[in-house]
């Protein structure tokens, strides 16, 4: 596949991952987004043996949107700690049907993953196992049929985004999982992941990183001037 690299330099790659592809590998054995990356960096710098690419960041398979990749250890271990420390910025878009009893608003609830049903669960209260999950969102546009909501994650928890609108009634448009009633042609969802900003861990820097929308699919296309 032809990748679409947002962005490029000698300790960061960042890609627009399609609907449907994998970040990782797992155990369906499908090609995944480091594999091409791999590939990518191998072939265009002429590198023998293995060529280093750290996830900074996942998105489901479901999801599109940007994904950052370290090119170095360090690039990934100073990365790391942007995460940990939340300087990194992380907007998502995402489409639901409903719209929320607040147009603005910070969630926080207690996320549990249920790893046998690959699914996370939220509570108001702390229970045995869970983590605190922490975004803000505030609803940007509307079509006909459906409502944007831009959000701000804080926290990286798993299926946090789906999982916490989900909790308010909100499922995105798409997701069988959490509670919408209808799939979306090709399996994905109506969630992307937009946009990065965060100071270049060697440069220092401030880099923005965005993703174009998936318009391939015509719902997205309704928001586009939006982006």
């Amino acid at each position: 596949m032809k990748l679409d690299i947002l962005y490029e330099d000698n300790h960061l790659i960042a890609v627009n991952k399609p609907v449907g592809m994998l970040v990782q590998g797992d155990e369906s054995g499908d090609k995944s987004l480091l594999d091409e990356v791999a590939e990518y960096l191998k072939k265009k710098y002429n590198k023998p043996g293995n060529v280093f690419t750290g996830l900074v960041h996942r998105i489901d398979r479901p999801v599109s949107g940007v994904v950052l990749i370290a090119r170095t250890s360090k690039a990934l271990a100073r990365m790391n700690e942007l995460l940990r420390d939340r300087d990194i910025n992380r907007e998502y878009w995402a489409l639901v049907k409903d719209k929320p009893e607040k147009l603005k608003d910070t969630l926080k609830h207690y996320l549990r993953k249920d790893e046998s049903k690959n699914k996370s669960f939220a509570s108001f209260k702390q229970k045995k196992g869970s983590k605190l999950a922490v975004l803000d969102y505030e609803v940007a546009g509307r079509s006909s049929n459906y409502y944007l909501i831009k959000v701000n994650l804080r926290t990286g928890r798993h299926h946090q985004i789906r999982c916490q609108l989900a909790k308010i009634k909100i499922p995105i448009r798409g997701d069988l999982k959490y509670g919408f009633p209808r799939s979306n042609k090709g399996g994905g969802i109506n969630l992307h992941a937009k946009k990065l900003e965060f100071i270049h861990p060697v440069k220092q820097e401030k880099i923005i990183i965005e993703a174009p929308l998936p318009l391939d699919d015509n719902l997205w296309r309704e928001f586009d001037q939006l982006a």
